[in-house]
Parts: structure tokens; C-alpha cells; sequence
């Protein structure tokens, strides 16, 4: 990871062909095209764009002509993750354009199907992302799937142990008890993540101002600072405004060396 900068990543949800926004997987809210979003990032000059469809994991296919709609309007790398089942659907999305792809539940329910799509894309273009919650009585975090209804028996360590045994290129880490709630991210779980994983990894849930980035990456060093809610609202009552910090505006000078 010494090689690599920090990275400053919308993360955008997808139902339905529909932009939504939620807290904790709850309370969704359109927000917009995910068309028109894509064309605001561009003139925003994004680092990157992720593009999740939180509704694919009931059974739909990923909806192919959406996302080459999406490749072809985007000017920054793209990842997508929804409803992938097999290489051959990875395949398929980055032959469209897209840098990456990313798995979630397939990766639980799978495990296998991690290393044959990092085989056939490459490991670069080979992302998991996992949805983590707090343990209540106990230290440490649970991974659930399909969008925090199921909880995963397996150890969350021994799943990052496994995951990036398995080849993949880059671990997504979202903290459901975050998501939405524009409070700052948990830097136990992402200074947990740093520690064990040596992959690339980007933390996702909870930022709320640039600052909580600056914070992020200041502590933790080289990740990938995710939000969603905090590019797409404004204000206390959360009125749609796509909007863009860069790079820059959130850590300045120390950016190109962390």
C-alpha cells in the first residue's frame, strides 16, 4: 500500500435503476438519476465513482444497459457491485468500461468465485466489500449480507484472512451502525482492517464533513475514504445537492504522501 494515495470515493446506492440514500439500510430516499449524478461527478473531476445495487441480491441480474450507459457518460474510474454471481458477469461489466467490480454476499455464499473472477479480470479489478456491525456484548464486529438482514457466522477476521488469501485486490469495509448517519467514521474498525489486511482498502459509512476524512486518513494512512450521504445532501434536513470535496480541500499538503 506504500505506493499508493488516499482516494476520496462517492459511494452511490442503486435500487430499481433509481439513486436511493439510507441510514443503517433504512429510511430510503431518492436521490436522483444515477445518469445525471454521473455527469455532476464529472465536472466535479471525482477520484473515483462506486456504484452499488442494494436490491440486486434478491435474484435480478445487473442491469447491463444501465451500466454501459453509466460507462459511457463517466469520466473517472468506475466499481460496481450488485448482483454479481459469476465471472462471467464480471467479465461482461469491465468489458463495458468499468475499472472494477465488487462482490458482497457472493463472496460469502461463493468463496470460490472470489479467485476465479480475480483469474480471469485480474486481481486489480477484483474488489469484496463487506458490511460490518458492532458486536453488542461483545468486542469486535459481525459481517452481515444482504443489506445487514443476515448475519454471518464466520469470524470477520478469519473472513478478511480468507478474502484476501483468495486474491483479491482491494477490501471495502461499510459499518452499517455509520451508514447515513454523517457522524464520522469508526476508526477502531478501520484501524482493525488496516492492521490485518495488507491489500488496499477503502472505509465506507459514516462521513459527515471533509474533515472526518482528513481524520481517516491522517490516522489510519493510505485508504480509500468512502461516503455517500455527505455528497448528496445538504443541510440539517438533507435536501438533495450532488457535491464533490476534493482531494485537496480535505487533507492539503499531506495528501500525495499518505
Amino acid at each position: 500500500m506504500n505506493n499508493l494515495r488516499s482516494r476520496i470515493i462517492p459511494s452511490l446506492l442503486m435500487d430499481d435503476g433509481r439513486l436511493i440514500k439510507t441510514r443503517q439500510f433504512r429510511e430510503p430516499k431518492y436521490v436522483g438519476d444515477p445518469i445525471n449524478a454521473v455527469k455532476i461527478f464529472n465536472e466535479k473531476g471525482v477520484d473515483e465513482l462506486a456504484i452499488f445495487d442494494i436490491g440486486a441480491w434478491k435474484g435480478s441480474e445487473p442491469n447491463l444497459k444501465l451500466l454501459e450507459k453509466i460507462a459511457n457518460e463517466a469520466r473517472m474510474p468506475l466499481c460496481y457491485g450488485g448482483g454479481i454471481k459469476s465471472e462471467d458477469q464480471a467479465a461482461k461489466i469491465i468489458g463495458l468500461g468499468f475499472e472494477k467490480i465488487s462482490i458482497s454476499r457472493q463472496a460469502i455464499l461463493q468463496p470460490d468465485l472470489i479467485s476465479s473472477i480475480a483469474a480471469r479480470i485480474g486481481s486489480q479489478s477484483t474488489v469484496v466489500t463487506l458490511d460490518v456491525k458492532k458486536r453488542v456484548l461483545m468486542s469486535g464486529w459481525n459481517v452481515f449480507i444482504e443489506n445487514g438482514k443476515t448475519k454471518v457466522r464466520e469470524d470477520f477476521g478469519s473472513i478478511l484472512d480468507r478474502i484476501t488469501a483468495a486474491g483479491v485486490g482491494e477490501v471495502t469495509i461499510n459499518c452499517i451502525d455509520r451508514e447515513g448517519m454523517l457522524n464520522g467514521y469508526d476508526l477502531e474498525l478501520a484501524q482493525y482492517v488496516a492492521d490485518r489486511v495488507r491489500t488496499p482498502i477503502t472505509i465506507l459509512g459514516g462521513a459527515g464533513v471533509p474533515e472526518h476524512m482528513s481524520e481517516l486518513i491522517t490516522k489510519i494512512g493510505t485508504v480509500g475514504a468512502a461516503a455517500g450521504s455527505m455528497f448528496v445532501f445538504k443541510g440539517i434536513h438533507r435536501a438533495v445537492l450532488i457535491s464533490y470535496s476534493r482531494p485537496n480541500d480535505v487533507i492539503g499538503q499531506h495528501f500525495p504522501d499518505k
